[in-house]
């Protein structure tokens, strides 16, 4: 029986010792040199005095690299933290201070930023992935030092409470936070998907999104624990539609996985015509709409595969999923999020936690043993992200609240409504609105300002700002900027407006629902001139 994640790529081993595990630019690792150089990674940490409940980063692009570098912390006894290797310095400090993180698992082209960090004052105990950071303070390890390092057992005392992974993700009060899972809660959603969508030892499943994505773990976890094979697509073919669909067809992809927006760039720049993609037996998508129009055509150009709508917040891994019996019209309404998976309780309430009926739009709370721990040192957070109610067998369980809107039909489908707060997804990631809001007004010439989403023809989210100076002047690119220092590429808003007064609200709040109606009004007029600037994600189109 499984209970901790890595005894996934173990059995494996024993089972099929010369299947593919991992493959990554022409290059693989098979289940046996998967599970024999995650010992050794381990046995390295451990030397370096990592130890049971430890955080230890991924500071890394994709690769081969990840998989060991997964596994052989949670052998360690530790929980890997994947860090975005494209959030700026002050951003990735914070969520290396924050989670306690000591060792770093990284590469050489990240050097310059770590030994910018360490300069600063940043304390690091080893890194592993390069020769040097350029001081003795911190240790450093090659992979060339891990393939004749000795390896290491898991812990004696190592239990499926014990942590997993913590996922940072953006929060409302201006910093991030991070997401813990555990191995039972990991391991309960990487079991349940692999039932759910049938995944074998002859499957291959794309890992389309970056390590500090939540996506990501269904690749690495179910696929493991189904024996199957995970194709890790590098950064490049994930920018380029036409190189991603020749990767799909020539790597025989059998589950591709990703975000709308990813798959939509597919079809309408993917030159798909060309392509044999009969490979494919199913799709998933999830974490924000696919337009019925994109979605209708995209089915029509892979007939061999099923198209199926995945929802679940970080928090709770997954909650529901729904597979097309057809293909959309282009005027119906939003495709369902579907059903809960099998071990899931879905309950819609009210604004006094009542239940509602089906057909009546409520907040989504759920239980499942795919939830979160809890939030990494945010007892606060915790306090508002979970509530005891009757479960339906009358006993008292704990729930999420997923603050998403939803209604339940009366065939127990679930249909999303939107938020209830002021998070969003753009470009398939979650972002707090409020976050990035207390990011702009930190800065000094910024009396108030606002952030807001405005929807996009293609059915995804835009993020814009408004701001009213403090009497000095100040320029759109300079608060872009600003905020590029602390935030992440997806997260920076495409236009950012300097106005003279804000608009308010009858009770004096500033008025976003009308900066957003603007916003939209002048969407067929948008242009580079005074008063506006777009930020360096709506250039490169950011998101995975």
């Amino acid at each position: 029986m499984l209970y901790l994640l890595p005894q996934a790529i173990d059995r494996a081993a024993f089972l099929a010792p010369e299947r593919e595990a991992v493959r990554c630019s022409g290059s693989s690792l098979t289940y046996s040199s998967l599970a024999e150089r995650s010992d050794r990674l381990a046995g390295v940490l451990r030397e370096y005095g990592v130890r049971r409940g430890d955080r230890v980063g991924i500071h890394a692009g994709k690769g081969l690299e990840s998989a060991v570098a997964i596994h052989g912390i949670m052998k360690a006894g530790a929980a890997y933290v994947p860090l975005d290797p494209d959030a700026p310095p002050k951003r990735l400090g914070f969520m290396i201070r924050d989670g306690g993180i000591r060792h770093l698992v990284s590469e050489p082209s990240r050097v310059s930023t770590l030994a910018g960090l360490v300069a600063g004052g940043l304390e690091l105990r080893l890194v592993v992935g390069v020769a040097t950071l350029g001081t003795s303070a911190v240790p450093s390890v090659t992979w060339d030092d891990v393939e004749t390092a000795p390896g290491a057992p898991f812990p004696g005392d190592l239990t499926d409470e014990d942590l997993a992974y913590v996922l940072y993700t953006s929060g409302s009060t201006g910093v991030p936070k991070g997401v813990m899972h555990t191995h039972r809660s990991a391991l309960a959603f990487a079991e349940v998907a692999a039932e759910s969508y049938g995944l074998t030892g002859e499957d291959r499943l794309s890992n389309h999104a970056p390590l500090h994505f939540d996506l990501s773990t269904l690749d690495y976890f179910a696929g493991a624990v189904a024996g199957a094979t995970t194709v890790i697509i590098p950064e490049a073919y994930t920018k380029l539609p036409a190189s991603l669909s020749q990767l799909i067809e020539r790597e025989r992809l059998t589950v591709l996985y990703a975000v709308p927006l990813a798959l939509t760039q597919l079809l309408l720049h993917g030159a798909l015509g060309q392509r044999d993609l009969s490979s494919l037996r199913w799709v998933l998508f999830g974490g924000e709409p696919f337009p019925n129009k994109h979605l209708r055509a995209l089915m029509a150009r892979i007939p061999s595969a099923r198209f199926s709508n995945v929802y679940g917040p970080t928090e709770v891994n997954g909650v529901t999923y729904w597979i097309l019996p057809e293909p959309p019209g282009e005027a119906d309404p939003p495709i369902p999020i579907g059903r809960p998976y099998r071990g899931v309780e879905a309950v819609v309430v009210d604004g006094d936690d009542r239940a509602v009926e089906a057909g009546e739009p409520g907040e989504l709370l759920v239980r499942t043993p795919t939830m979160m721990r809890g939030y990494w040192g945010r007892p606060d957070l915790d306090a508002g992200a979970f509530c005891e109610r009757p479960r339906a067998d009358g006993e008292t369980g704990v729930f999420h609240r997923t603050g998403d809107l939803v209604e339940r039909r009366e065939d127990g489908v679930f249909l999303f409504l939107g938020r209830k707060d002021r998070q969003i997804k753009a470009r398939g990631y979650r972002v707090e609105l409020d976050e990035v809001e207390a990011v702009l007004v930190s800065h000094e010439a910024v009396e108030s300002g606002a952030v807001f989403a405005v929807p996009d023809p293609s059915g995804t989210q835009r993020i814009e700002a408004a701001v009213l100076p403090n009497g000095r002047s100040v320029e759109p690119r300079e608060l872009a900027l600003h905020l590029a220092e602390s935030l992440p590429p997806y997260a920076l808003p495409e236009r950012i407006e300097v106005l003279d007064s804000l608009p308010r609200t009858s009770s004096g709040k500033i008025d976003r629902l009308k900066l957003s109606e603007r916003a939209r009004e002048r969407a067929d007029e948008r242009s580079t001139g005074s008063g506006d600037v777009e930020s360096p994600s709506a250039r490169t189109g950011g998101g995975p």
